[in-house]
């Protein structure tokens, strides 16, 4: 399994109806530092349906229409769980409440579905 370089992750990641310093962002990156390599795959697979990254990392991510950079968005309801578009390396990530919310709403996500909330 190969380490997944949390700064390439970062710096190649687009906001939408977000900005890069806003609460859910920052704890989105918290959670993201907080979990083992292992989580960040299955995170990466729920957002990118591959848990592989090419070889130029994260911005080289290609999405079904070519190259497309991991994406967050806000967007939904707080008592959503977190959703994935595959095809478009993107996540939607929900105005939660607080960082507790987002931990277990994102861990349900990853370690507990398998396609669910995914289009």
């Amino acid at each position: 399994m190969e380490e997944i370089d949390l700064n390439d992750w970062q710096r190649n990641t687009i906001y939408q109806r977000d900005t890069r310093s806003s609460r859910q962002i920052l704890w989105f990156w918290q959670f993201v530092k907080e979990i083992d390599n292992e989580k960040r795959m299955r995170l990466l697979q729920f957002v990118t349906g591959t848990c592989r990254l090419p070889v130029g990392g994260f911005a080289d991510l290609m999405g079904s229409n070519g190259p497309q950079k991991f994406c967050t968005e806000k967007v939904g309801k707080e008592n959503w769980l977190p959703r994935s578009q595959t095809c478009f390396n993107h996540l939607d990530l929900l105005a939660y409440k607080n960082y507790e919310q987002l931990k277990e709403k994102l861990l349900f996500a990853i370690e507990e579905t398998e396609g669910f909330g995914q289009e």
